[in-house]
């Protein structure tokens, strides 16, 4: 056999090797303004509970490079069906639509945990405590309020005052006004960084056990080639939460073990 096609062998092995190995680039959308769940906008590397997690499921899976954006979550759900994102974390709960649409993952990254913020004076421990009283309103759409539409058809029996509302108020500012007695409580999931402005304001609120529990799940493109990627990020999930790594990342962030809650 010749010098040039020896030659041209080890250039086509070579180049099959290089190929096996490459790296593949997965672009993921963040939540950009969740904290401590997750957030940074474009430009700004991402920081939180999920950008945390991410690296460290990317650590377990070197055939892949994450890159991550802040984005908005009607802009990930829109660049995650389009393919201009790979994956998206945003605390998404599980939904029939989501999965017809979406490769979920069936390891959960982690657990919301709604619970209820009041003044230490109140007798306010669970829902059926918020009969009579003045709730924060909550987004129209949003989870709260699909929580708590859920709960009112399941308890018919209680029935609370509780308005929908489209204007977009920090929740810091809700809750301080449940401290100056404008409403009686704030239903909010605990992972958007409430116990950490409860210290920081020095407020005299004392939060709920939780009322309700979702576990939260990362989404991915739906493709026939990002079935092995969603496989790959469900296995490296499992052994994060059995390795204690979730239970560590969600006590820093969150200030408590919400992986305990997952169902």
């Amino acid at each position: 056999m010749s010098l040039s096609v020896l030659g041209g062998l080890a250039l086509a092995v070579s180049t099959v090797s290089h190929a096996d190995t490459a790296v593949r680039t997965i672009k993921v959308a963040t939540a950009a303004e969740s904290k401590p769940l997750s957030w940074g906008a474009i430009g700004v590397e991402p920081q939180g509970y999920e950008p945390d997690l991410l690296r460290a499921i990317n650590a377990k899976l070197p055939q892949y490079k994450f890159v991550m954006e802040g984005a908005a979550e009607i802009a990930q759900e829109t660049g995650l069906a389009t393919g201009k994102y790979d994956m998206a974390t945003s605390g998404f709960y599980m939904a029939p639509a989501r999965n017809k649409q979406f490769l979920i993952p069936s390891n959960p990254e982690g657990a919301s945990l709604m619970k209820i913020y009041s003044r230490k004076d109140s007798n306010i421990n669970d829902m059926k405590d918020l009969v009579g009283k003045n709730i924060v309103p909550v987004t129209a759409g949003g989870g709260v309020f699909k929580f708590v539409n859920q709960w009112q058809q399941e308890n018919p029996g209680y029935k609370l005052n509780i308005s929908a509302s489209s204007a977009g108020v920090p929740y810091p500012d809700r809750l301080k006004e449940v401290q100056g007695g404008k409403y009686d409580a704030l239903v909010l999931p605990s992972n958007l960084g409430e116990q950490t402005v409860i210290d920081n304001l020095k407020l005299d609120i004392k939060t709920s056990e939780p009322v309700a529990i979702n576990n939260t799940y990362i989404l991915i493109h739906r493709s026939d080639e990002n079935k092995a990627l969603a496989d790959d990020v469900n296995k490296a999930l499992k052994e994060l939460r059995d390795d204690g790594t979730m239970s560590k990342l969600s006590q820093k962030w969150f200030g408590e073990d919400v992986v305990k809650y997952i169902k």
